[in-house]
């Protein structure tokens, strides 16, 4: 059995509400794919939108079909990438050929990017729970984009989307990032923090909201994780989408988000890790 049956097997395992969509905040919608969202974030006064995160493998369909759904026949200024793990770049290079975009993520992703070098080796001990034991299965790249791959702008904007930020959100993975609209506080967080506890297989099939840390078992560097964390809380978000999860948003955000911060040790790092 090779390395992609091994992935396609455990993956089945895991399938939530497959293709249901939620409105997030004005011009965001989040698309749930499996067990992954990904977001069409429009820029109504300028007529644009992109598409951030790019799902699984071979959900390309799924994307573009909603993509028309909500824009018609109009593609998008860019796809915008918050770190490259095989959930959230499957299905990039597709999509990236078909619209004709590019794809942009942080510098410090682009050696997974680009065929340099593998993420490290999952920590399927992280969490307890079943999909942190099948992680190993999951596919660690490198991948390939060269061709379409582009650096986001060193000053913090986001092509596509003049009202939006991009800040640097490291420990999930080096260059993760997330993207946050001032003018609404609406947060796109990627996988710094999620919205639900993406180890155990029963609360990612049934989807119930609890924010807890970056998913564990693929967590570079807890202690940038940590700060990344509190960056974000410190923004004072009004509502989030995140790589795994529902939207939330009010007091639920706010108060998740501190106590991610102040059980951070106990409740949502392995506990065999020391922070830096």
């Amino acid at each position: 059995m090779n390395e992609e049956t091994r992935q396609n097997l455990a993956l089945g395992l895991i399938s939530v509400r497959d293709n249901q969509s939620s409105p997030v905040a004005p011009g965001v919608t989040q698309l749930t794919l499996k067990f992954v969202n990904v977001c069409f974030v429009a820029e109504p006064s300028q007529d644009r939108w992109v598409l951030v995160d790019a799902a699984l493998p071979r959900q390309e369909g799924k994307i573009i079909a909603w993509a028309k759904r909500l824009f018609g026949d109009r593609p998008p200024a860019a796809i915008i990438l918050t770190h490259g793990h095989f959930d959230h770049i499957g299905s990039a290079l597709a999509l990236s050929r078909h619209w004709q975009v590019p794809l942009y993520a942080h510098p410090l992703e682009f050696p997974y990017l680009t065929g340099s070098q593998p993420y490290p080796p999952a920590d399927a001990s992280a969490g307890g729970g079943v999909i942190s034991r099948l992680s190993p299965l999951f596919s660690r790249g490198p991948y390939h984009f060269n061709e379409v791959l582009s650096p986001l702008p060193e000053d913090g904007s986001v092509p596509g989307l003049d009202s939006w930020r991009w800040l640097a959100t490291p420990g999930h993975s080096p260059g993760h990032v997330s993207l946050f609209r001032q003018e609404d506080k609406t947060l796109i967080a990627g996988d710094a923090f999620v919205t639900v506890q993406q180890e155990s297989l029963g609360q990612v099939i049934l989807q119930r909201t609890r924010l807890s840390g970056p998913p564990r078992y693929f967590t570079q560097d807890w202690g940038q994780a940590f700060e990344s964390i509190k960056l974000l809380a410190q923004l004072a978000p009004a509502m989030a989408t995140t790589g795994h999860g529902p939207p939330v948003g009010g007091a639920l955000l706010t108060n998740g988000l501190e106590h991610i911060l102040n059980h951070f040790h106990a409740d949502h790092m392995p506990k065999h890790t020391f922070m830096h």
